[in-house]
């Protein structure tokens, strides 16, 4: 990148993450200086597609590439067009997933439409609800010209691509190739420089003196400022759009592997692995504790080649290093362990490691419940070097089992995460005295009603372009309820939207379709239900 050290160039610093650094500028820095940028994309989901082929492979006993993963798949597109996309690459999120049954994607190029479109340059731009509408029939298919339809014929008439609108200023504006990527940098560098404006006039005067109408001639350009916020290049939006594909077939057709190779990817995407695991589980997914006796270091496959359970890692406790996860793989590889007593010894592990193990439960197949596991591991003093081999003789103390609440707690506090049942399915009898209904409950309800909804906050959302509308998704033990809180709610009930961890909406249940939201009206902070589960441990969410 440079003759010398890329430090005389510019100030670089320690990134959050270990062993990364970064350059302090941003691109608009670079672009000032003069200097070359060049994006590389580092992509976690590349990462867990990979994982997920080597689970595949293992599983089917030979090499599954991913260009042996069959086009056009049914049951892939069905998944998608239930929004059932917690995980998956691009089209995971809120937006996305209520796009997803409006669109109903049945090939790839609709993948590849699917991904340009939730972007802020066609939102701002006006064409998303164009778009939608001319696919549901709900509006007629028309162009401005033939030439036109030359540009716009595979996205319906609207433009959703960089270089339809491209295409737009040379077929109806006039622009030569040349000044059309003068515009494509105009509109990349519009948002900091300006410059736009230049060819306001260019583009409408061009296009009324060819026979547009300067309705549309100015709806063009309204467009074009639209995509100066992020619009994609076709060949970008193709090439997400595999990754996409990828995912989904992976989460449907190998659930198993598609979830162990996301928690061995994390971070990555919207999802906890708490969120990632319950997902997976709603999807008959089995997945095991952790266990000194049975894991590795990441999640792993069991019972192959039958249909595989995923056993969870050690690396998802939380403190324990690596090396000492290793030394326990290498010592359960020699002979299994007997005791407690006897893991402490021969992976020669530290008391504090060893009440690591207790508190996430990872001791089950050597002491039984978590008391037991803690006090076994308290007993573990690090004994002199002469004597480390040595067993202890010691009376066993047997101790009651904690009840269910506090081994959940203790389960997220060490984990991250329980496979034990959902906090909301304890509180679920006080919720329904109360008139919560469950996400479950809510699923069929008519457009219209009033309801109650009651859910552990998993996202806070205000984009940029929903002017002052927060999205938040509640969770609980059936799945998740998407709430939009309006403005005016917001403004007025600001500390139990922000501030909650288990929050109670008031509202009317919106339902179009699959498109399900619910309209609040009034909040209610109900974290104290929780109890210690609201403690700031490791979040529950």
């Amino acid at each position: 990148l440079t003759r010398g050290p890329l430090s005389r160039m510019v100030p670089i610093e320690a990134a959050a993450m270990e062993d990364r650094t970064v350059i302090e500028w941003d691109k608009d820095d670079l672009d000032a200086m003069g200097l070359l940028k060049v994006d590389v994309l580092g992509l976690g989901m590349l990462t867990a597609i990979r994982k997920a082929l080597e689970l595949v492979s293992l599983r089917r006993g030979f090499e599954f590439q991913m260009q042996d993963i069959p086009p056009e798949d049914p049951d892939t597109y069905a998944m998608i067009c239930r929004a059932d996309t917690v995980g998956v690459f691009q089209i995971e999120s809120r937006a996305q997933m209520s796009m997803l049954p409006r669109l109903r994607p049945q090939c790839f190029y609709d993948l590849v439409i699917e991904v340009a479109l939730v972007r802020p340059g066609p939102i701002q731009g006006g064409m998303v609800h164009p778009y939608l509408n001319r696919r549901q029939g709900k509006e007629a298919v028309t162009y401005p010209s033939a030439a036109l339809e030359q540009a716009l014929g595979r996205t319906l008439g609207v433009p959703v691509f960089q270089e339809q609108v491209m295409q737009v200023s040379i077929l109806a504006a006039g622009f030569t190739p040349g000044e059309a990527d003068g515009l494509r940098r105009a509109m990349a560098a519009w948002k900091r420089k300006g410059g736009l404006e230049k060819y306001y006039a260019r583009i409408v005067d061009g296009m009324t003196a060819r026979g547009y109408q300067k309705e549309f001639a100015v709806q063009i350009f309204e467009q074009i400022k639209g995509f100066s916020e992020y619009g994609f290049p076709e060949s970008h939006a193709a090439s997400f759009a595999l990754l996409v594909y990828a995912s989904c077939w992976l989460k449907q057709t190998e659930p198993a592997a598609f979830l162990a190779a996301m928690l061995n990817s994390q971070p990555l995407g919207f999802y906890s692995p708490s969120q990632l695991v319950q997902d997976a589980r709603r999807h008959s997914v089995v997945v095991r504790a952790v266990d000194v006796m049975f894991s590795a270091w990441g999640a792993t496959l069991e019972d192959l080649p039958h249909t595989p359970a995923v056993r969870l890692g050690l690396g998802l406790i939380a403190g324990l290093k690596r090396t000492s996860a290793e030394r326990i793989v290498a010592a359960r590889a020699q002979a299994p362990f007997d005791s407690a007593e006897d893991l402490s010894r021969r992976a020669q592990l530290a008391q504090v490691e060893m009440k690591l193990l207790a508190a996430a439960d990872a001791l089950a197949s050597l002491s039984g419940h978590r008391r037991q596991q803690v006090w076994d591991a308290a007993a573990l003093h690090a004994p002199p070097l002469l004597l480390r081999d040595a067993p202890v003789e010691e009376e066993l103390l047997e101790l009651p089992e904690a009840p269910e609440g506090e081994e959940i707690v203790f389960d997220y506090a060490a984990l991250g995460l329980s496979l034990r049942r959902h906090p909301m399915a304890l509180l679920r009898q006080r919720l329904n005295v109360m008139r919560f209904q469950s996400s479950q409950a809510l699923r069929e309800l008519p457009d219209g009603r009033l309801v109650r909804a009651c859910g552990i906050v998993t996202l806070r959302q205000q984009p940029g372009t929903a002017k002052g509308v927060v999205f938040v998704s509640l969770e609980d033990e059936h799945g998740s309820v998407q709430v939009i809180v309006w403005k005016s709610v917001r403004e007025q009930q600001r500390q139990a939207l922000m501030n909650a961890k288990l929050l109670g909406v008031y509202g009317t249940w919106q339902r179009e379709g699959e498109v399900r939201n619910l309209i609040a009206q009034r909040l209610v902070d109900l974290t104290p239900l929780l109890g210690r589960l609201a403690a700031p441990s490791r979040d529950f969410h």
